[in-house]
C-alpha cells in the first residue's frame, strides 16, 4: 500500500511460491521479497530472477536474526537488503535507485544488441558509464558518411568499432577494407592505397585496384593512419575531398566514392607539431571521433568480459568450465592489462588450455597477472582500535582505486552499501571530534609499526 502511494504499480503474493508464478506471467521491474518464508523461500526467488531476468534488482526484506542469511543473499547478487521494521525514506531510497540502475542496464542491453547486430561481433561487452558512451556514440555516426577517427591504445578494439559503424550505415551491403598502415612498407604504400597501371614500374605486369577502388560504395578502414608517409597525405586529402584518384602509372582519373574510418594509438597532434602529419588530412578526417577507454579504467566490465571468453573458449575446446575462483578473479581484475581486451582474452584462452577442472584458479594464470609491482601497503602504529585500523585500510583502499567506490567494495568483499555507510560514519564522527580517529604517525612518541598490505 505504501509503495502505490508513490506512484509504482504492485503485485503481491502471499508466498514464495506465488513470487515464482507470478514472474513465470510476465515481467517486472524490481522485487521486494521476504528472506524467511516457508517451501520457496528469498534466496530461491532471487536465484530463479538470476538466471533468468539478471537485469531485474532484487531487496531483500531481512529481520535482525537473519542477517547472515541477508548477507548471503547479497553474495548471491540482491541488490541491496533493508532490515525490519524498514524506514519507508530509506525504502523509497533503495527503489528508486535500483529501478534506475535496472533502466541503465536495460539501455546497455539495447545498445549492445543493436552494435552487436551493426558489427556481427560479440565482443562489445560492456556495462561502464565508457562503453555505454561508446555504444551511443556509435549509433550515432553510423548511419552518416562523415569520416570518423577512432583513438584508444592497442587492443581495445578500434577494427570492431569501425566494423560496427560500417555495418549499421547505408554501405552495409558494400564492401568493407580494412588495411593496416604501419605493416604496409612506406616503399609500396602508393601503390596499395591508390592502385597501379601495367608497367608503372618492374613486376607490373597487369592492373591492380588500390584499396580506395576496393572500398568503392563502402567503407575503407585505415588503422595506424598516422603511419602514412608524408609525401603520400596530400594525395591522399585531395582523393578525400574530390572522390577522385589517379592509379600509379596512370593518365586518367577514377571516381570513387568512399567512407574513410581511421584509428590510431598515436596523438595525431603531437604529430602535426613535428610535420609528420599534415594538420588539413587530421581535420578532414577528424570530422567526427570515438575515444575507446583503456581496459584498466573500466575494471567493472572485467568479469563479465572473462565470462564471454570463458564460454567461447570452453565450447570450442570441449571443455565445461564453470568459472574462475575467487582469487583468479581478483588477480584478474586488479591487474593494469597493458594489451586491453586482447591481452585479457589471451589470457583466458590459455587458463581455459590449462584448466582440468570446472574453475579457472590462479595456478592457470600467466606470472604477468600474479606479479603484483607497487604492492601497496599502509603502517600503523600499535594499540590503536580496531575501529581505527578498518578505517585505515578501507580510506587507503579507496584512495588505491583513485575512489572507485564499486572496485574498492569488490575489493574489501563488501557491499557498495556497506561502504558508504562505513564512510558517511566516519564523516560524522570526524564532524563531531573536530578531526580524524587516527593519531599521527609521525608523532615522536609513536609506538612501534606494523605494516598491512593489501
Amino acid at each position: 500500500m505504501l509503495i502505490e502511494t508513490w506512484g509504482y504499480d504492485v503485485q503481491t503474493t502471499e508466498n514464495g511460491s506465488g513470487a515464482i508464478r507470478a514472474l513465470d506471467r510476465g515481467t517486472v521491474d524490481v522485487i521486494l521479497t521476504d528472506l524467511v518464508m516457508p517451501e520457496v523461500d528469498g534466496i530461491a526467488i532471487l536465484r530463479k530472477v538470476r538466471q533468468e531476468s539478471p537485469e531485474v534488482p532484487v531487496l531483500i526484506l531481512s529481520g535482525r536474526g537473519t542477517i547472515d542469511g541477508a548477507v548471503e543473499a547479497i553474495r548471491e547478487g540482491a541488490y541491496d537488503f533493508i532490515e525490519k521494521p524498514c524506514e519507508p525514506a530509506r525504502l523509497k531510497v533503495t527503489l528508486e535507485r535500483a529501478l534506475e540502475q535496472a533502466q541503465t542496464k536495460r539501455e546497455v542491453q539495447s545498445l549492445r544488441r543493436r552494435v552487436k547486430e551493426a558489427s556481427g561481433s560479440s565482443d562489445f561487452i560492456g556495462q561502464s558509464r565508457a562503453m555505454k558512451e561508446v555504444f551511443s556514440l556509435i549509433e550515432k555516426v553510423a548511419p552518416s558518411k562523415a569520416s570518423v577517427v577512432i583513438t584508444g591504445q592497442s587492443g581495445t578494439g578500434k577494427e570492431m568499432v569501425a566494423r560496427a559503424i560500417h555495418n549499421g550505415s547505408p554501405r552495409r551491403d558494400k564492401p568493407f577494407i580494412a588495411i593496416n598502415c604501419s605493416a604496409i612498407p612506406p616503399t609500396l604504400m602508393e601503390s596499395e592505397i591508390f592502385g597501379y597501371e601495367r608497367g608503372a614500374f618492374t613486376g607490373a605486369d597487369q592492373r591492380r585496384l588500390g584499396c580506395f577502388e576496393l572500398a568503392d560504395g563502402g567503407t575503407l578502414f585505415l588503422d595506424e593512419v598516422g603511419e602514412i608517409p608524408p609525401e603520400l597525405q596530400a594525395k591522399f586529402l585531395r582523393v578525400l575531398e574530390e572522390e577522385r584518384l589517379r592509379r600509379l602509372g596512370g593518365k586518367n582519373e577514377v571516381a570513387v566514392d568512399v567512407r574513410v574510418l581511421a584509428a590510431t594509438n598515436r596523438d595525431l597532434k603531437e604529430q602535426i607539431k613535428t610535420n609528420q602529419f599534415r594538420e588539413d588530412l587530421y581535420f578532414r578526417l577528424n570530422v567526427f571521433n570515438i575515444q575507446l577507454p583503456p581496459l584498466r579504467d573500466r575494471p567493472e566490465d572485467i568479469p563479465a568480459l572473462i565470462e564471454h571468453f570463458l564460454r567461447r573458449f570452453s565450447r570450442d575446446g570441449g571443455k565445461r568450465i564453470r568459472g574462475v575462483t575467487p582469487g583468479a578473479l581478483r588477480r584478474l581484475s586488479d591487474y593494469r592489462w597493458p594489451g586491453n581486451i586482447r591481452e585479457l582474452r589471451n589470457c583466458v584462452e590459455r587458463a581455459v588450455l590449462l584448466c582440468d577442472g570446472e574453475y579457472i584458479n590462479e595456478a592457470h594464470l600467466p606470472n604477468d597477472v600474479l606479479e603484483r609491482d607497487g604492492e601497496a601497503a599502509i603502517r600503523l602504529p600499535l594499540g590503536i582500535k580496531l575501529r581505527d585500523i578498518d578505517r585505515a585500510y578501507i580510506e587507503a583502499t579507496l584512495v588505491r582505486f583513485n575512489g572507485n567506490k564499486a572496485r574498492t567494495a569488490q575489493a574489501l568483499g563488501i557491499s557498495e552499501k556497506t561502504l558508504y555507510n562505513k564512510l558517511h560514519r566516519y564523516q560524522a564522527d570526524d564532524e563531531r571530534k573536530g578531526g580524524g580517529s587516527l593519531p599521527d604517525e609521525d608523532e615522536d612518541d609513536a609506538p612501534e609499526t606494523i605494516a598491512a598490505r593489501g
